[in-house]
């Protein structure tokens, strides 16, 4: 059966996946004429502003629900992954997939918030959503929510649980199976509680967790101050094939940065867009800009922090596709999270294996939370006339089951289910969205325009010629005029 499933990832994952995905934040980076760069200041003042309401949660509830998500193993495990199979090269891509991947992200969570309904008295969105009211596909959207049910309830939860798993073991020699029973029950406690319970945790956790982790990361950074021109200039030449100690890895850099990157931020993926459907806002660009930092803050921030601890202590190996190591300074050791426990190790003997363990805890725990949302939010857009119980406890049930399983089985085998999560819905999503791009283009060019004029932007889809956005029908107060990206 792993043989299967590695022959399925090889398919989903060949160049054709990593071009796409590459060539979508190249083409919507040029659309939005690089919103990323010229909105930065706009994104960091929209985390603060507004407020929930009775059905829909804060733009700061819905960047942590989307941080929670974005933020996970592949911050940790995953950076570690990228340089073992890549080189320090990988690291450069992860940072250009991110950069390019934030102007992918603002699109599909603008469609998130532009298309989002309200079901079972809140609001939801999604891909499934806009493939369906934006596109007219009805067979695809539905193809979408069952692939990303499958992804987040089954595929996906493998990955965080083995990894806190694998990081209390390693830190304290706790059984494996121990540690997926906690990890399970704590979650069974959150996802009973609902949407509302998922957005409170994840508010309160999310900002703790990163800030305590990218903390360390400074400490390191300072002891190894002289050290960061050095290894800057190590990640740039081995991303480019300038570095001998790593010639011939150009194209493995660029697929494990690009394919490691993608499975962090999320980009394009879908996943995002369900976070930006439940916020209240008035105007849905608001949503996409806040999303398209949250890119930032996983990338450039938590997975720079992982990759400059790792590679200022040298304890890393690097893998030789043709067999061997071009770097073995680990021997034994497998890629993954006890690459960053060694290195914070190499500073602070007493803490590198507590604190790891500890921060995979908090950062793929709340991935977890956030992929049983995203999967209730499909399973929600599949039932048109509102959710029976019965299929709210049999989709928690078997994430739950999920989670312990994968605590318990090997890395490796959790690894490759994940990629095929993350594949198949980048696959479907990024599609959708290049055909589903002209109305996050022309709210795009509404809010830009509103803010020239000193308005708080209001958003009117029938104004603005958009149809099937029900929830904006008559939500402006003031007056807007019609735009068009001919203009």
């Amino acid at each position: 059966m792993e043989d299967v499933f590695n022959s399925v990832n090889n398919i989903i994952w060949s160049n054709a996946l990593i071009i796409l995905c590459l060539g979508a934040g190249i083409y919507f980076s040029i659309v939005t004429r690089f919103l990323q760069v010229r909105h930065l200041g706009e994104m960091i003042r929209l985390l603060f502003h507004g407020q929930a309401s009775a059905k829909g949660v804060s733009s700061f509830q819905a960047f942590s629900l989307a941080i929670a998500g974005r933020v996970g193993t592949g911050n940790i495990a995953g950076v570690a992954t990228a340089i073992a199979m890549g080189g320090p090269g990988a690291i450069f891509w992860m940072w250009i997939i991110a950069f390019l991947g934030s102007a992918s992200a603002f699109i599909e969570a603008t469609l998130g918030q532009i298309y989002k309904q309200v079901k079972d008295g809140q609001y939801r969105g999604g891909p499934a959503f806009y493939i369906e009211k934006g596109l007219g596909i009805k067979w695809y959207a539905v193809t979408f929510a069952v692939a990303t049910i499958l992804s987040t309830a089954f595929f996906l939860p493998g990955v965080q649980s083995n990894s806190i798993a694998s990081g209390m073991y390693n830190a304290f020699n706790t059984p494996t199976a121990v540690t997926g029973g906690v990890v399970t029950i704590l979650l069974g406690f959150i996802i009973f509680g609902g949407v509302r319970r998922i957005g409170r945790v994840a508010e309160l956790v999310v900002p703790f967790m990163a800030a305590a982790y990218i903390l360390m990361a400074v400490v390191i950074i300072a002891m190894n101050i002289r050290q960061v021109p050095e290894v800057f200039g190590l990640i740039i030449r081995s991303a480019f094939d300038l570095e001998p100690a790593f010639a011939g890895l150009f194209g493995m850099a660029v697929s494990w940065g690009v394919k490691r990157g993608i499975y962090s931020n999320e980009a394009g993926q879908g996943t995002a867009p369900h976070a930006a459907a439940a916020a209240e806002v008035s105007h849905p660009v608001q949503q996409g800009l806040v999303q398209a930092f949250s890119v930032y803050i996983d990338t450039l921030f938590v997975c720079t922090a992982t990759a400059l601890m790792i590679l200022f202590t040298s304890q890393y190996n690097v893998a030789n596709p043709a067999g061997g190591f071009y770097v073995e300074n680990l021997p034994g050791v497998g890629a993954g999270a006890q690459f960053t426990q060694q290195a914070i190790s190499h500073h602070f003997p007493a803490l590198g294996g507590p604190f790891v363990a500890i921060a995979l805890f908090f950062f793929a725990f709340t991935t977890l939370m956030a992929y049983y949302y995203i999967a209730e939010t499909n399973l929600s857009y599949l039932n048109k006339q509102g959710l029976q119980a019965w299929k709210l406890w049999a989709l928690r049930v078997l994430m739950l089951l999920a989670t312990f399983y994968g605590s318990i089985k090997t890395a490796e085998a959790a690894w490759v289910l994940g990629d095929i999560g993350v594949g198949v819905m980048a696959w479907l999503n990024i599609i959708a969205i290049f055909m589903l791009q002209r109305p996050a283009l022309i709210a795009l060019k509404d809010y830009q325009q509103q803010r020239k004029q000193g308005l708080d932007p209001h958003f009117d889809a029938v104004a603005l010629g958009i149809q099937n956005a029900e929830e904006w029908r008559s939500s402006a107060d003031l007056p807007v005029q019609k735009a068009s990206l001919d203009e």
